[in-house]
């Protein structure tokens, strides 16, 4: 089996050895920046990881991996687009053809990260002035034209034999109308698969998508950045057994930017507009513009995946996004924050528990308008003016039209003032505090106080593990996340052992190929950080 068309089965003598665990144990420290990794240690510029190409500027391949690849497309062109003349005019350089996607010129010099493009097209790089090259190719419309939106099931049928009868990974993507709409389904999902090209699946019409599921049971999705996807496809039935997602492989391999244009441009030498991605998807009809936007989303989703997974390769990082994305495909949507009107702003103003339960009632009356309506909170009345009214406290509707001018609090002031007189009438007991208790590490700039031993091991941990990222091209974050440091460092267990800290970190969620790593690191710092 190609590793092009799976992208686990990688020959041996493609893929580096990762790092040994004492290496990582053993790396010097950096001087870590004072925010603990809550930014990303954004990759700079420099020679690839483990010794293979660097994955910036273009995508190099070997002249007998090309050869093959560029058969297979085109047999592969030729079963897609039979009897379709444009197809068989079009370019074999076009980037939407998977098969011959990657620039195969060779050029294997400095990463990408710090490319800077000119107003004269040229490209500079640390300084250094490559070669100009063309501008990206701009897609601005479908290779097929735009596919008509499936609105009934006999055209939901319709999609879903036909993507079954189609071949490799199932490029897929959702659109939402987040800041529109009460809640995160989605309005929109669109499909490609070669062999069956591009679907749109109107959820409104379809609300379940179960034969599309049935169809491609067991096949691989593409998606670009899938925890943003995954809960509102698992709304309309649709969830995957496997998955590769092209945004947090675009940060394993260094990227600097991991926006699906960005990757476009830096995998294939394509733009992409994004100028509908912040409409509101829920709008009957859709309009053309807006569905031609829709299907460029899928269209070159193949080509990425297997351009990034010869870079992911070379780079001795595809076992890291194997498991990676293997954990993925259990994600169900983030986790639910206890009291959710915590987070209105302004509330770190109110200082007393009756000031806060006043908020709590308003924010929950917003909430349950809002879902009566389908209508996103915000939209009904902005976070600031449940501040303003939770300061004020008005019990009658006077009182509520005087403390504010919003439309939506004068356009019906009794219920505001009904919410906020709920909240003055609760007994003591029933009054929320004003702040929960942490369930987490303190905030790291106190452990010098609190634990000086506990705070040396964290900075020595953290000097290693920037080193490592660094050295390897990686955010911090996708290294070890700040708080499964903070929390093994805070409270670590009973041994110190390399072992040991290996379980501790798994335990809290940490992948193999990040304990790996971590676990040495945090050995070394036990063993020798002093304050």
């Amino acid at each position: 089996m190609s590793y092009l068309t799976d992208p686990f089965a990688v020959p041996e003598q493609l893929v580096p050895a990762p790092a040994p665990r004492a290496r990582a144990g053993a790396l010097g420290a950096t001087g870590a920046d004072d925010s603990d990794g809550a930014d990303a240690a954004r990759p700079r510029a420099g020679r690839a990881a483990t010794g293979g190409p660097a994955s910036g500027g273009r995508h190099a391949a070997t002249t007998q991996q090309r050869d093959a690849t560029l058969d297979r497309g085109e047999a592969e062109e030729t079963n897609r687009r039979d009897g379709d003349a444009a197809g068989d005019a079009r370019d074999l350089r076009d980037p939407r053809d998977a098969s011959d996607a990657r620039d195969t010129s060779g050029a294997s010099g400095a990463s990408g990260a710090s490319d800077v493009k000119d107003d004269a097209g040229e490209t500079h790089d640390g300084g250094e002035t490559n070669d100009a090259r063309p501008a990206p190719v701009v897609l601005t419309s479908p290779a097929g034209g735009i596919p008509e939106v499936v609105e009934d099931e006999h055209r939901l049928l319709e999609a879903a034999e036909a993507l079954a009868a189609g071949h490799g990974p199932l490029a897929i993507d959702a659109e939402r109308a987040s800041g529109y709409r009460y809640g995160q389904r989605a309005y929109l999902v669109q499909v490609r698969r070669e062999g069956s090209g591009t679907w749109l699946l109107d959820p409104v019409g379809c609300p379940d998508l179960e034969p599309v599921q049935r169809a491609t049971d067991g096949v691989e999705w593409i998606l670009h950045a899938a925890t943003q996807d995954l809960g509102c496809l698992r709304g309309v039935g649709l969830s995957p057994t496997s998955l590769f997602d092209t945004e947090l492989g675009a940060r394993l391999a260094g990227l600097p930017r991991v926006g699906l244009a960005a990757v476009l441009e830096h995998y294939l030498d394509v733009s992409l507009a994004k100028e509908h991605s912040a409409v509101d998807w829920s709008t009957r009809p859709l309009p053309r513009d807006w569905l031609n936007y829709a299907a460029l989303d899928v269209e070159c989703l193949a080509a990425v995946r297997e351009a990034m997974i010869e870079d992911l390769a070379a780079q001795g990082k595809l076992e890291w996004a194997r498991q990676e994305f293997e954990a993925l495909t259990s994600f169900t949507g983030h986790a639910t924050r206890p009291d959710p009107w915590r987070r209105v702003s302004g509330m770190r103003r109110l200082r007393s528990p009756r000031a806060a339960a006043v908020l709590r009632e308003l924010w929950y009356t917003r909430d349950d308008l809002a879902r009566d309506r389908d209508v996103s909170p915000g939209r009904i009345v902005p976070d600031s003016v449940l501040g303003v009214l939770a300061t004020a406290t008005p019990r009658t509707a006077a009182e509520v039209t005087a403390a504010s001018t919003h439309r939506t609090i004068r356009r019906h002031p009794e219920v505001w003032a009904k919410a906020v007189t709920r909240a003055l009438d609760l007994p003591e007991s029933d009054l929320p505090p004003t702040t929960l208790p942490s369930t987490g590490p303190p905030a790291p700039r106190s452990w010098a106080d609190k634990d000086p031993v506990a705070a040396a091991r964290l900075a020595a941990a953290k000097d290693d593990l920037t080193a490592f990222a660094e050295e390897h091209r990686l955010p911090l974050e996708n290294v070890l996340t700040p708080d499964t440091l903070r929390r093994v460092v805070w409270t670590p267990p009973e041994q110190h052992d390399e072992g040991t800290l290996h379980d501790a970190l798994t335990a809290l969620g940490a992948r193999r190929w990040q304990a790996d790593i971590a676990a040495p690191v945090l050995a070394r710092a036990f063993a020798t950080a002093q304050p």
